[in-house]
């Protein structure tokens, strides 16, 4: 008989917002998972809603559901732990905070801006699906101002060590033709690691401060600098509903 509803207790685990699968097998293999009282180390045990699932001794399913927009500060780790003890975004969480969450993509150390926590794995994997093109606007300020042809091939698609972008918006906000530097905004839908300095970089203008000011729809408005909010449940509806 085939057992349909069973399924990796990695994917629970991920589905459950956990961690990825990666981190979920890390996890596992470390020793720090039990299944229906039991400590699991292997990868190919699979569960259902029937098993009981501990991570830590916290059941992975009493969690309730939870979507954080935060303005992460520079100086902050877009992970929930740093090997270099460095701070990292979760513990810019209020004390009785009791969710597990994670956060959706990254921002680099010294970039600054929006970023979105969660516990629902399905949510943070469709966000960072390449096919549902959620665009992000970051801002950036430059060394140098772009002439025409940089900008055009910004916004053509450009190929960079691993991968060809796909074009993206540019627009120049301010120069300062005294300190040789400019204030660019940039829209991409990607979220290739270091990919807006890439960009930048690629055309000879390396980026002295970057911050994104936007995800989708979503904007920084009423935050400041290492403060979140809850998404309401109308964006968070909206977020889902992308096709």
């Amino acid at each position: 008989m085939v057992e349909t509803n069973k399924v990796r207790l990695q994917k629970a685990m991920a589905d459950a917002g956990i961690a990825s699968r990666r981190k979920s097998e890390e996890l596992i293999a470390g020793g720090h998972v039990l299944v229906n009282g039991k400590v699991v180390k292997e990868m190919g045990v699979k569960v259902d809603h029937h098993d009981k699932i501990e991570v830590d001794g916290v059941p992975i399913h009493n969690e309730k559901k939870r979507y954080i927009l935060m303005y992460k500060p520079r100086g902050v780790i877009s992970a929930v732990k740093d090997d270099k003890d460095r701070k990292v975004i979760t513990d810019l969480l209020e004390e009785d905070f009791r969710e597990r969450v994670y956060p959706v993509g990254r921002l680099d150390y010294d970039t600054s801006g929006l970023i979105i926590l969660t516990n629902d794995g399905d949510f943070a994997n469709k966000l960072m699906h390449p096919k549902y093109h959620v665009e992000k606007t970051y801002v950036a300020k430059i060394k140098g101002i772009l002439a025409l042809e940089e900008i055009k091939k910004l916004e053509r698609g450009m190929k960079l060590k691993d991968f060809k972008t796909s074009p993206a918006k540019v627009q120049v906000m301010s120069k300062d033709m005294k300190k040789g530097t400019s204030i660019v905004k940039l829209v991409i839908h990607e979220g290739h690691n270091h990919q807006v300095k890439n960009m930048f970089a690629a055309v000879g203008h390396p980026v002295i401060k970057l911050s994104r000011e936007k995800y989708g729809f979503l904007t920084l408005d009423g935050l400041v600098s290492g403060k979140y909010r809850d998404l309401t449940r109308q964006e968070v509806a909206k977020l889902k509903d992308r096709k």
